[in-house]
Parts: C-alpha cells; structure tokens; sequence
C-alpha cells in the first residue's frame, strides 16, 4: 500500500503511530537556494537546522527501536558544511540520533586501470571556478535510535574480484559476495528531456533507495517513510522491492501528480514484462 499525501511532513508525521516505520529514506531541502518552486530554500541557518531538528524529532518518534533513518544531503561548494552541522545537531542534541554510518553517494568517478587506462563513468555538474572542484558525491548519514541496528552487508554488496579470496577467508562462507563498503557509485539514469523525465531540481536515483532497503533488510522493512517525497523516487522503489507499506508526504501538488504517474507507469511497464 502507497500513501503518497498533500502535506507538510510535520503535521503529517504528527498523525502517525509511535514506532509504526521500520526504514526511513530521505533528501529534504538543502537551503542552498534551490527554486523548488513551492518551498523557500533561503532560510538562515539556525532556522534550518531548528527546522531540521523538528521534522526529524518525529522521524524518531516513528521509527521502531530497529529502524534506519538515511539522510541524503549535499552541499554547495562554497558552503561545504552544512552536511555536517546537521547531522551534529540531529546527534548531539534533538533528536538525539546515533550516527551509525556515513556513506558516500558517488554520482561520478574517474579510476585508472592496471594497465593505466582511465575509465570515468556517471554524471556531474561542473563549475567554473579558481577556488573549488566539481563537486561529484552527497553524504548519506545512516542514523538509527541506538546505534546497534543490523545490517544486511551482503545483500547489498559485490562479487569478489579474486575468487579465490571466496575458499581462502573463512567469513565468506562460501558465497560469492563481500560487503561493498561506505561508497556507493549510484550515477544518474540518463535522461531526454529534464521537464518531462525528473521534473524536479533536486531529486536522487530510485537505485539509491533500493540500495538502502537492500542494506538495512527487505524482510525487515516493513513500513518505508519519506518525509520529502517529491516526484516519488522512494515510493518507485518501494513499489520495485516489493515494500508492504509507504507513506510519502510533499507540500507540492505537482510534484505528487507527477510521483502517482511514475507510479502508474512503472506498474504497468512491470506487467507488461511479465506477459
């Protein structure tokens, strides 16, 4: 069951049952002046870290004691530590927070092979600039009641490069699987047209999502929430994984049109492939 619903998330995480969500998957506002269009994302920074804290305030509430809360925000490069002010405000005082992870969402790399080839992959935004890099990752803090959540590390890791790692380390029990780590290089589906395809400034991947539930536990999750719905990426991947129940709230009538005709498509792509 999807609720996707017309609503500041304040108000409508007020109306919900204590501990009734087993993973929360997040972007709100970055208050770098994105034009969302309905929200101002202007507001001086004690604000919005007070703002933060309420919102998240009842993230808590609702979460279960074994629930995950992962926080998608970026930054400008001028102003690189908004990241972490929030995520030591929403830890060291309300809500109080454990940081359990920080994972880095790489939407592009540039590795250089053995034989000294250089492979880049995924999408940015460059800038022109004397002083700053193109900026190519967001942070994605995993916050959780007590710090002691489980994870399932394989379920969203990789197949070893050298198999024979696989028989030689006894933990792999056999499988072909390692845990993949705190960077997750997740790029952009490539897109035709911005105001037909992601009609919103600021959204992130439906693979990014997936990825969480991946890791925090399909069976485990059986309630996802995502304050800041938008054009409903964690709703599309709660569809695709299958999740029992979400609940997505945005302020932005548009916005939700939008999320309830992916949702719709995605369904009826689905069906077709399985004619």
């Amino acid at each position: 069951m999807i609720k996707l619903l017309l609503s500041d998330c304040l108000p409508g995480m007020q109306g919900m049952p204590a501990e009734s969500v087993d993973l929360v998957v997040t972007s709100p506002p970055y208050n770098i002046g994105i034009n969302y269009g309905t929200y101002d994302d202007t507001s001086d920074r004690p604000t919005f870290i007070g703002w933060c804290q309420q919102w998240a305030s009842e993230i808590h509430r609702v979460m279960t004691n074994e629930a995950s809360f992962f926080l998608n925000i970026g930054a400008a490069p001028a102003d690189p530590l908004l990241p972490h002010q929030l995520v030591l405000a929403l830890t060291q005082t309300e809500p109080g927070f454990v940081l359990q992870n920080t994972f880095h969402w790489i939407k592009s790399i540039s590795v250089e092979t053995k034989k000294g080839e250089t492979i880049s992959a995924g999408h940015f935004k460059p800038i022109q600039s004397k002083r700053f890099v193109n900026d190519c990752h967001e942070y994605l803090f995993h916050l959780t009641k007590t710090g002691n959540v489980p994870l399932q590390r394989r379920a969203a890791g990789v197949e070893y490069a050298d198999k024979s790692n696989i028989k030689r380390w006894g933990h792999t029990g056999g499988e072909d699987k390692r845990c993949r780590g705190n960077n997750w290089f997740i790029p952009y589906e490539t897109i035709q047209s911005r105001n037909k395809d992601r009609p919103h400034p600021a959204t992130f991947p439906v693979a990014l999502v997936e990825q969480c539930i991946r890791i925090h536990g399909v069976d485990e999750t059986g309630h996802l929430l995502d304050p800041f719905s938008g054009i409903g990426t964690s709703a599309l991947a709660a569809q695709r994984m299958k999740v029992p129940r979400f609940t997505g709230f945005d302020i932005d009538e548009t916005y939700l049109a939008t999320a309830r005709e992916r949702l719709a498509i995605d369904a009826e792509e689905s069906s077709q492939q399985l004619l």
